[in-house]
This record gives structure tokens, sequence and C-alpha cells, in this order.
């Protein structure tokens, strides 16, 4: 494949190995959908132009083994799904003595959904008085919770709300939210994201995460 420009991200999309990858245009234009992005911003976060991010979503040029890593760093995936590799089937059912708590900032969390899919689901254990004081989120997807046990206190927008076991809320997650527990032997909750890419730490869950074996 050759190419006229002199352009450093351009020699980045004509690199030879390219011309021995799959087509990448409909993995690149789903992911960007899915990730909530305009063609603009995702460039941006590429460090590319969105005229060459436009021309790699539309098939006109193959990008090259260095730019795919940072495609899939971009969107949080994997080359492989960028190439359209297909994975292994994953099974659909979750143990209960399957993979062991893990903290982040005081709460404990277990995973109850399968990986490798389009939502995170966990079930959430947020103990009283670790609430993150005023640490709010924001970021592209949805959230689901359901509050199995205690008392919620959940910050959507400038609003406060409290939720009681069988109460549930669905909310954009671009609504700034805080949640915590309002009772004190703290509240827990069945909690699903929507983007996948999105690590415990960009969740209202808090940051850094240990693992631990014990169950509630």
């Amino acid at each position: 494949m050759t190419s006229g420009s002199t352009g450093s991200e351009e020699a980045a999309g004509t690199d030879d190995a390219a011309d021995e990858l799959p087509a990448v245009a409909p993995q690149l234009r789903e992911l960007r959908r899915r990730a909530g992005l305009t063609l603009e911003a995702a460039a941006a976060r590429a460090r590319l132009s969105p005229a060459h991010l436009s021309r790699l979503e539309t098939g006109r040029r193959q990008p090259s083994l260095p730019l795919l890593l940072g495609l899939a760093r971009t969107y949080g995936t994997t080359v492989s799904e960028l190439l359209g590799e297909t994975p292994a089937v994953a099974d659909p059912i979750v143990r209960a003595g399957g993979p062991g708590a893990r903290e982040a900032d005081g709460w404990t969390y277990w995973q109850a959904g399968g990986s490798g899919r389009g939502m995170q689901a966990l079930r959430v254990h947020v103990p009283h008085g670790r609430s993150q004081g005023e640490l709010v989120r924001v970021h592209p997807g949805e959230e689901w919770l359901y509050v199995l046990d205690g008392r919620l206190r959940l910050h959507l927008g400038d609003t406060e709300h409290f939720l009681e076991p069988g109460d549930s809320a669905h909310f954009d997650s671009l609504t700034p939210h805080r949640i915590g527990a309002a009772s004190s032997g703290g509240a827990d909750l069945l909690f699903v994201h929507t983007l996948l890419q999105s690590s415990l730490a960009g969740l209202c869950l808090g940051g850094s995460t240990t693992t631990s074996t014990h169950r509630p």
C-alpha cells in the first residue's frame, strides 16, 4: 500500500504490516458509537485528525499495528476485538462460590455477571460512613441499581433520593451522581452498568481495588 502523505499519522496508517490485516472499519465505527464518542472526540483521544479517523472507519485506509494498539486503548478494548475475532463462548452462569469479594475504598463487591460482556453486573455492599464525601461521577453509559438490604442515599444532579429494599434506580451516567449508605449497617445492592470499558474506578464505586476471599 502506498501513500502520498508525509504526515506522521498518515505514515502510521500505511505501515507494510497493515497490508496483512483484515478490514477493521466496521469494528472501529461500532466501538466509537458504543463509547458514545463523536468522530472529533475519538480522534482527539487517539491523537489523530478527524479526517484520518474517518478514512479508517470507512475502509479507505488500513491502520498499522501500532495504530491498532492506540485505538484499542482509546476504546478500552483489545486488538482482537478491533480485528473482529470471535471470542470463545462465555459461560452464562455465575456461581455463588465463584470469584471472591473485592474491595474499593471500603466498599465490597462481588461479580454478578460474566466477563467480556456489554454490561458490568456487580453485587455491592456499601458501608455506612463511606459515601466518598463530595466525590461525584460523570461518564458515558447507563446505570441501574436495586437495593437488597439497608437504606441507600442516591444523589442525582442536585436531587437527593433515599431508596429502601426493593427500590431501584435507572439513570444516565452523564448525570452527576453519588451513592452512599443511609443506614448504620450499610446497604447491599445489585448494580449494572452498560459501558464495558469502565473500570471500577470510573464508576460510582470508588478507586483502587484489592481482592479478598470473604463473603457477606
